[in-house]
């Protein structure tokens, strides 16, 4: 190993918020030297590019929530930022179908709540609103949210490091680098890679899937635990992708932590229907049978885990059954289009999404970020992270100003 140049910001981790706190602290900071690590081969190779791709609205987080506030501003400034840079994008807006009464009152709740959040280009919508909308939808009521839409994630990521680095030469992105450790000595902070040796006046941790393995290198205290939860795709073949024009979600059911399979329009046309939401015995497993050891123990060893098991029981057993069956996986798509078919749908991608789990089994619901003398750590960022990503950099920087004093 050898020593390397002296930096002002070391931002570990090459998802979207990584990048969006580059961005972000670019634009403050121009004459700052900032350096971002990113342990694989491409930026966006993890939860950034393995989501649904949906620009969240903000319609179902709590009001006054970090979720809330950051998912509405990120997503109007994600949104003006792919217009004037040119990421793929289409603001197509969504359908919130009810199939079945017992779903009426969760649907008026999720109105609510978006009028709450002041979420703009809602509408009830009745059966027949529906159909005209999604011919092949059928419900018994719906809600129509505008201002949702698609983008390409992987894109906006590299456009945001991009333009960060363009706007300062002397910062840079480094790719293939895995961080191993950091030592806070007096006034800098030197941090071990895989690669070399860097001095840091600040450090901030981006990790998504290893956000809590990376605090716990930092020596942070961190009482809860990172668990994976993957999610299958299908994908609507040629055969059966005219039957979904936008996007279509079901009423989610409060009792999970997941917002339910759904019906998503991609930016290159295609039609995903997903994600199911299993335990992961790999947390950067993208495949069925994956499995990384250290992953299964940590996680099986956490009384956490055992005890989201024993509380999510037959939703956890339906949800593993789905995930080896395309017939009930079927039969769940078509609550909302009961014309498709097995020959509609071929397997597609998935994804792993990081959920911190407390010990209690409860999921963290917000967004999460922390200090830790002269470090940021961002401990929790689920869905809609991507979305919120560059209100979540305005929130890093504001952190980075405010408690660690940088200039």
């Amino acid at each position: 190993m050898s020593e390397q140049a002296n930096w002002d910001v070391v931002i570990v981790g090459g998802g979207i918020v990584g990048a969006a706190t580059l961005y972000k602290m670019q634009a403050r900071f121009p004459d700052l030297r900032i350096l971002l690590l990113e342990k694989e081969k491409a930026l966006a190779d993890h939860q950034t590019g393995h989501n649904s791709g949906v620009i969240h609205s903000g319609i179902y987080y709590k009001p006054g929530s970090y979720k809330a506030r950051n998912c509405v501003t990120g997503r109007r400034e994600l949104v003006a930022f792919a217009k004037e840079h040119g990421v793929k994008h289409d603001v197509c807006g969504k359908l919130i179908v009810a199939t079945d009464k017992d779903e009426l009152p969760r649907l008026e709740k999720i109105y609510n709540t978006g009028i709450a959040n002041g979420i703009e280009g809602m509408e009830r919508v009745t059966p027949e609103q529906i159909r005209e909308i999604e011919p092949f939808c059928e419900g018994i009521a719906g809600v129509r949210v505008g201002c949702t839409g698609i983008i390409d994630f992987r894109g906006a990521t590299e456009k945001m490091a991009s333009i960060a680095t363009s706007r300062q030469p002397n910062s840079r992105v480094s790719l293939g680098e895995e961080f191993l450790g950091a030592d806070q000595t007096g006034q800098h902070t030197v941090v071990r890679t895989s690669k070399g040796t860097y001095t840091a006046r600040y450090v901030v941790f981006c990790g998504g899937l290893q956000s809590d393995r990376l605090a716990r290198k930092d020596g942070a205290q961190v009482k809860e635990q990172i668990v994976g939860f993957r999610g299958d795709y299908y994908d609507l073949t040629d055969q059966g992708k005219h039957k979904v024009k936008h996007l279509i979600y079901p009423v989610p059911d409060p009792r999970f932590p997941f917002l339910g399979v759904h019906f998503t329009r991609m930016t290159d046309g295609s039609i995903e229907c997903g994600p199911n939401a299993v335990f992961t015995f790999k947390r950067e497993g993208y495949g069925k049978t994956d499995f990384d050891l250290k992953d299964t123990m940590d996680a099986l060893s956490y009384g956490g885990t055992w005890k989201l098991f024993f509380n999510n029981m037959s939703y956890g057993i339906n949800e593993y059954r789905r995930a080896f069956s395309k017939r009930l996986f079927l039969r769940t798509l078509q609550r909302l289009i009961p014309s498709l078919t097995m020959d509609d749908l071929k397997p597609g991608r998935a994804g792993v999404r990081a959920m911190l789990l407390g010990t209690d089994g409860n999921m963290v619901d917000d967004f999460r970020i922390e200090t830790r003398g002269r470090h940021i750590h961002v401990l929790n960022a689920p869905s809609p992270a991507a979305t919120a990503a560059l209100a979540i950099g305005e929130e890093i920087v504001g952190m980075a100003v405010e408690q660690l004093k940088i200039a």
